[in-house]
């Protein structure tokens, strides 16, 4: 059986799984327990230690870091730090990558927001498969609506998905928007009738400029967008330490 190899750090009261080498133990996910606090484990992709295999999936991966195309490209990873639908870290380092093709598509894609002021702010791209694993291990009932089955993998795996909004050039500041990033409710469905008039043309402003550039918008996510040519890619496994 393959093994992951993690670090384990009590945060905020909480036992948190990382991908890591720094204390060089190695546990596979099934040995994990990966249980919600106060509860059962939950049911779902125990005993699943790798990604799926895609036999369609042939193209070579490219995996490019994205503020390394454009320093306007601003980053809040929100999985690197508590703000989040977890409340915990599950990534050790604060970074974002995209297969290049959707890397430079995004790159069109900000640079025609910057005409209407505003620029792209990053919440997450490539996220690796054991992340996806422990997203749905840690939810259950109608908060798996917005999480990846590991059985078969998530797009972000693949480096063909990234999750973003807007921030104004004048002040820097990230803009509303009619939900908040990773809030699991109505409001987070891109044809959402709520919040204000600005808002929401915000919202409509993103996914304008995305689907320009060969995206396509998450059915129930206005954050989450998905490039084109994703089923080209396989689903990956790479820590962010290990991307050149």
């Amino acid at each position: 059986m393959r093994t992951l190899v993690v670090s384990l750090a009590l945060i905020a009261g909480g036992l948190v799984a990382r991908p890591s080498t720094l204390l060089g133990l190695t546990l596979s996910w099934s040995s994990l327990d990966l249980t919600r606090e106060g509860s059962e484990p939950v049911e779902g992709s125990k005993g699943q230690d790798k990604p799926p295999a895609d036999p369609n999936a042939t193209r070579t991966p490219d995996l490019v870091e994205l503020v390394k195309l454009d320093p306007t490209i601003k980053l809040d990873i929100r999985y690197a730090g508590i703000n989040n639908f977890l409340g915990k870290p599950v990534y050790t380092e604060a970074r974002a990558f995209l297969q290049r093709p959707a890397a430079m598509s995004l790159l069109q894609a900000h640079h025609q927001l910057a005409k209407s002021g505003y620029g792209l702010l990053i919440h997450d791209g490539y996220r690796p498969w054991a992340i996806t694993k422990l997203f749905w291990d840690m939810t259950s009932g109608t908060q798996r609506e917005f999480v990846a089955d590991p059985k078969t993998g998530s797009k972000h795996n693949r480096g063909c998905a990234v999750d973003l909004t807007l921030y104004d050039l004048a002040t820097g500041a990230a803009v509303q928007m009619p939900g908040d990033y990773d809030e699991m409710t109505a409001r987070s469905y891109p044809t959402f009738s709520g919040g204000t008039a600005e808002q929401r043309a915000r919202r409509d402003l993103l996914r304008q400029a995305m689907e320009s550039h060969g995206f396509t918008v998450e059915p129930n996510e206005w954050w989450h967008f998905n490039y084109k040519d994703w089923k080209e890619y396989p689903l990956l496994d790479v820590a962010f330490s290990e991307i050149k």
